[in-house]
């Protein structure tokens, strides 16, 4: 007969085995619950409650409610232009239930981000916006809002997806948007989604009705980009040249072939009719990888560099055209701002 039994069976179900493996199992536990721990102690002061609207509310005037992160002591704060809105009174409660009136510096509907200054508040506690370049899928991320009106709410998640694009409320598409599984619901609109090192990489901007588990956010170099725009002229002042497009992988063949050390790049889904993209002569499915001298890794990067400062005139830009690099001369011009 042949023998199965092996002495090392009995090993692997010793109970010193079984108690080993149970407290590396709560190690596990203890490490992912004291990280969501530390993110919430360090950051959760810094979030704060946005009601909009009259403060006696009327049938026929009911205001909204959404939440807000704090980004300095003086008290700018962001969120998102749906939950401003056009209201006309604004008030932020925090952690501890302080109540101060707000005032709107500047929205960009087009990224469906605000930035308020609260008024008569200093010495706020506040968060610093982190790299959203660099994060990974699978990544813990931890949401911190007012979920249907339940202050100082904590949720966790991962890092699902990067660099996808949703519709914002201007009817454009916002590029570079985090997906992640961390839940949210009516009132985390504005709120922050925060890495393990509580860094705001996210501002929490929609949820798709029906589905569980697939929830949005603007990416947080987007959002430092669009505070530096509204801190300096009051809104986004941008270029145009008239294109929608979505970061891609750049084939490793293509870019050898090319002569370019890009991995990633801005691809070219569509081209607005007389625009400067049409005119310059380029076509869906170009992939950019530099603007006036500008490396573009990705949608993100080109926005970025359609800046005010790039408005009537004519740049270099470099383009891969079914694996081979072209060099294209556009003449971006400015774009009106969102209404």
């Amino acid at each position: 007969m042949l023998d199965f039994t092996s002495n090392n069976a009995g090993d692997a179900l010793s109970p010193r085995t079984t108690e080993a493996t149970l407290a590396d199992d709560r190690a596990l536990l203890d490490a992912y619950s004291n990280a969501v721990i530390d993110v919430t102690e360090r950051v959760g002061p810094a979030v704060v409650r946005v009601e909009t609207g009259p403060k006696v509310r009327t049938p026929r005037e009911r205001g909204g409610l959404g939440s807000g992160i704090v980004i300095s002591p003086d008290g700018f704060v962001l969120t998102n232009s749906h939950v401003v809105g056009s209201s006309k009174e604004i008030r932020l409660r925090d952690t501890e239930g302080f109540v101060t009136d707000a005032h709107v510096l500047g929205v960009d509907p087009d990224t469906d981000l605000a930035l308020l200054r609260a008024d008569g508040a200093r010495d706020l506690p506040y968060a610093s916006l982190g790299d959203s370049k660099q994060l990974r899928r699978g990544q813990l991320v931890v949401a911190i809002g007012n979920p249907l009106g339940f202050e100082s709410t904590v949720t966790a998640g991962v890092v699902s997806a990067l660099g996808r694009s949703i519709r914002s409320v201007s009817g454009r598409t916002i590029e570079d948007v985090i997906q992640t599984d961390a839940a949210l619901n009516p009132g985390n609109s504005g709120g922050p989604l925060v890495s393990s090192n509580s860094q705001v990489i996210g501002i929490n901007t929609a949820i798709i009705n029906g589905a569980q588990g697939i929830c949005f956010a603007v990416a947080s170099n987007t959002a430092q980009f669009v505070l530096s725009e509204i801190i300096r002229h009051g809104y986004v002042r941008r270029a145009f040249i008239g294109v929608a497009g979505q970061t891609a992988p750049i084939p490793r063949r293509h870019a050898v072939l090319a002569g370019v050390e890009n991995k990633m790049g801005a691809l070219l889904a569509q081209i607005e009719p007389d625009s400067p993209a049409s005119k310059a002569g380029l076509l869906p499915g170009d992939v950019v990888i530099k603007l006036d001298g500008i490396d573009i890794n990705g949608v993100d990067d080109l926005i970025r560099a359609l800046d005010r400062d790039r408005i009537d005139r004519t740049l270099a830009m470099d383009v891969l055209r079914l694996g081979r690099l072209r060099a294209i001369d556009i003449h971006p011009i400015e774009r009106k701002p969102a209404r």
